[in-house]
């Protein structure tokens, strides 16, 4: 029986996704739980690979079991022996030939910032803190150069997974709102597109943090897309602050 999981995390105090030896992971800690439960090794497949200490509102992982749990029972039975940082919110039967990865159409990430004097203790785990006043009209003016199918050489890492770097961009926001629990404004760039690569969502805030500063332009910009020179993007973002927001399937 194949199960789709949607899974929610802190990823605080987690080395991301992917199983590594002698440290905690997501991947690792539902393959030990899951494979506790069907008393055999399972192998748990997400969705995409989340760095160290970023969060999921909706990941999707899926599992193939002999057993045969209710969904229901599996999620109860999951989330008994799983400590409270994760947590699988919705369990159900999918298709033998479902995949969380392969069968992704589309994927949107969050990232949030506290644009405000101090940092509110509330959003320490959850956001970057960015004392220095923001153009979010700017930086929203300059999303639009993101959107579309483009090689993402310049906002990646060198590591990142596969060949070819190319990833079409379907929708890019950036929005303002007064939060109370901050005391000042909180920033959402919302992403989405058909994938991405390692650490692009991140390359890419945190070149939009230096346009809303006013230290970059969109010329540098389209030019760093163009070139896929590295050094023309800003800084890459911090993790915390990013959020897989939903995997979406046909």
């Amino acid at each position: 029986m194949n199960y789709k999981l949607l899974i929610q995390y802190d990823g605080t105090d987690f080395h991301g996704w992917q199983v590594q030896e002698n440290d905690r992971t997501i991947q690792g800690e539902l393959e030990r739980v899951i494979g506790m439960l069907a008393d055999r090794e399972v192998s748990v497949s997400g969705s995409g690979r989340t760095d160290a200490g970023v969060h999921a509102e909706g990941q999707v992982a899926n599992v193939h079991l002999h057993s045969k749990f209710t969904p229901d029972r599996l999620k109860h039975a999951i989330n008994g022996n799983l400590w409270r940082d994760i947590r699988i919110m919705k369990a159900e039967k999918a298709p033998d030939e479902f995949h969380a990865r392969f069968s992704a159409k589309r994927k949107t990430y969050i990232y949030r910032v506290v644009n405000a004097p101090v940092m509110s203790p509330f959003w320490r785990r959850f956001a970057h803190h960015e004392q220095k006043p923001l153009d979010v009209g700017r930086m929203n003016e300059t999303a639009r150069f993101f959107l579309g199918e483009h090689d993402w050489t310049a906002f990646a890492s060198a590591k990142s997974d596969g060949d070819s770097r190319v990833r079409t961009v379907l929708d890019f926001t950036v929005e303002s709102r007064w939060d109370p629990a901050a005391q000042g404004a909180l920033i959402e760039f919302r992403i989405t597109a058909t994938g991405f690569l390692r650490y692009m969502v991140r390359s890419i805030v945190g070149t939009m943090l230096e346009v809303g500063r006013g230290e970059k332009d969109s010329d540098t910009i389209q030019t760093a897309i163009v070139s896929g020179d590295r050094n023309l993007a800003g800084k890459t973002a911090n993790a915390q602050g990013l959020t897989l927001h939903k995997v979406e399937y046909d």
